[in-house]
């Protein structure tokens, strides 16, 4: 995983073809790499909400129950989970329109690796803010861009021209995906579950 991790960081283009290899002889090889790294931005958001809060007004900071913020990096890890399983099945749907029929296995292995930059920015989530969120969420979308386009083609062996009309088509449907679940995520949350935040009298 590690490898995988540095290679899709520093060469790319190599590590999208280490990883069509490992797939291909050993289906749901992605499988540690997606339930371990999924974890990042759960559990940091777990750490950065009960230890450090977020600022509000001045420098009153607003922190979460232990038990709110469990719920919120459960939640936020099976939404990840989720996002990545249904990022797979669209690829997978997707690639009737092209020369190739990767299996969905395959397809799900693509987007969980490609949503490490994601994961990676997790660890934004140690300190709670909105400019450091946003500047985390942007380089991340950025650089899984650049992964989708420059793996995509090479992942599931497609001409040129073929890969780069599928990989817009996929981070179209990636928009809105993560827009989407995203979104249902914060709304269950707070309708739902119902966050529980520690009065700043009470942070000592």
């Amino acid at each position: 995983m590690t490898t995988h991790l540095l290679k899709l960081f520093t060469h790319p283009g190599d590590a999208w073809i280490d990883i069509r290899h490992e797939e291909e002889q050993h289906p749901r090889h992605y499988l540690p790499h997606l339930l371990v790294f999924a974890l990042i931005p759960a559990l940091c958001l777990f750490i950065g909400t009960t230890r450090f809060g977020w600022s509000l007004a001045g420098t009153e900071r607003v922190r979460l129950s232990v038990g709110s913020a469990a719920e919120l990096g459960i939640l936020l890890y099976l939404t990840m989970l989720l996002g990545v399983a249904v990022m797979g099945g669209f690829i997978r749907w997707m690639s009737r329109t092209f020369d190739t029929r990767p299996s969905l296995e395959q397809c799900i292995g693509f987007a969980a690796y490609g949503a490490t930059p994601y994961f990676v920015a997790g660890i934004a989530g140690l300190y709670p803010g909105r400019w450091l969120a946003l500047i985390a969420l942007l380089a991340a979308s950025a650089y899984a861009t650049f992964l989708l386009f420059i793996g995509l083609p090479t992942f599931l062996r497609l001409r040129k021209e073929q890969g780069l009309l599928y990989s817009t088509s996929v981070w179209a449907v990636g928009l809105l995906v993560l827009v989407t679940i995203l979104v249902s995520m914060i709304l269950f949350w707070f309708d739902v579950l119902g966050p529980e935040y520690m009065r700043p009298a009470a942070l000592g």
